[in-house]
């Protein structure tokens, strides 16, 4: 059973400056609550029962956001904002919080590694809380779905124009069902004439405790940073390894763009301001 989820969040969020100069990039508002409450709230309907964040300086606000706050549930109380009270209380009972510091900006394969001895032999998902997706079923617990299948590593693709294969990584494979592959190989950001395919790897994985000793093997590349992917393609190297092709609507919240996009998809989708949002966005000069 996977009832474990890392959440590397010890990014600075540069490409957010200036409003992430003093706040997290995960709990900048989509719409009405943080980024990163969505993919919590994803693990949590996918049966996740533990988040770990890996997080870096700067970063309590997040830790603070799922914990108890007795000072502002009583002041709701005495003030009668009863359903604003249960939504507290909601978020801060959610899920089991555990958080682990990488200390230095080494690559998302080191800041997975800092999780290792919280996880110990279970298999596990990782989740980036850039990546936000809108599915019926929840992006993570199709890619669960899969494991209990086939109990080995599955990670989550995407089928993007070839002019954008350069912005993630890319998998080669061979589709052995309909949107499932099973993967050779995978390459970081390359070229449209270089890239394998233009199937690319979104941030939801779910990997066995084997990805720990891969990542302690890998040497450090550009910057110093020890990258997942390196430790995926030897794991995908030397055993069943498969990817999937969610269904759901992807948003790349990491950039202002993508963001934006988010920002009018949830808001459309709430039946508070629905209707009064979209009569304003038809009052638009495009």
């Amino acid at each position: 059973m996977i009832k474990k989820a890392v959440f590397p969040v010890a990014g600075l969020g540069t490409r957010f400056l200036p409003a992430t100069k003093a706040i997290p990039k995960e709990m900048i508002n989509l719409v009405d609550k943080p980024l990163i409450q969505y993919t919590v709230e994803e693990a949590k309907s996918s049966g996740i029962e533990t988040i770990i964040f890996v997080t870096g300086r700067g970063k309590r606000a997040i830790e603070d956001h799922f914990d108890a706050n007795p000072e502002l549930e009583e002041t709701l109380s005495k003030t009668g904002k009863e359903e604003l009270l249960k939504e507290i209380k909601r978020v801060s009972s959610m899920i089991e919080v555990v958080s682990v510091r990488q200390k230095r900006p080494l690559g998302l394969g080191h800041a997975v590694l800092q999780a290792k001895h919280l996880i110990k032999d279970e298999p596990f998902t990782v989740i980036l809380p850039d990546d936000i997706v809108d599915a019926e079923v929840p992006c993570i617990k199709q890619l669960i779905n899969t494991y209990e299948r086939f109990k080995a590593p599955v990670i989550a693709l995407k089928k993007v124009p070839e002019e954008e294969v350069s912005r993630y990584g890319v998998v080669k494979g061979k589709e052995v069902e309909e949107g499932l592959f099973l993967i050779e190989d995978m390459v970081e950001k390359p070229r449209p004439e270089e890239a394998p395919s233009n199937y690319a790897i979104i941030g939801r994985y779910i990997l066995t405790p084997s990805v720990f000793e891969k990542l302690e093997e890998t040497e450090p590349g550009a910057g110093g940073e020890i990258q997942l992917t390196d430790a995926l393609k030897k794991m995908a190297q030397e055993g069943p390894f498969y990817g999937v092709v969610f269904e759901g609507t992807h948003f790349d919240c990491g950039n202002k763009l993508g963001f934006l996009k988010a920002t009018v998809h949830f808001a459309l989708k709430d039946p508070r301001f629905k209707m009064d949002f979209l009569d304003y966005l038809r009052t638009l000069v495009l």
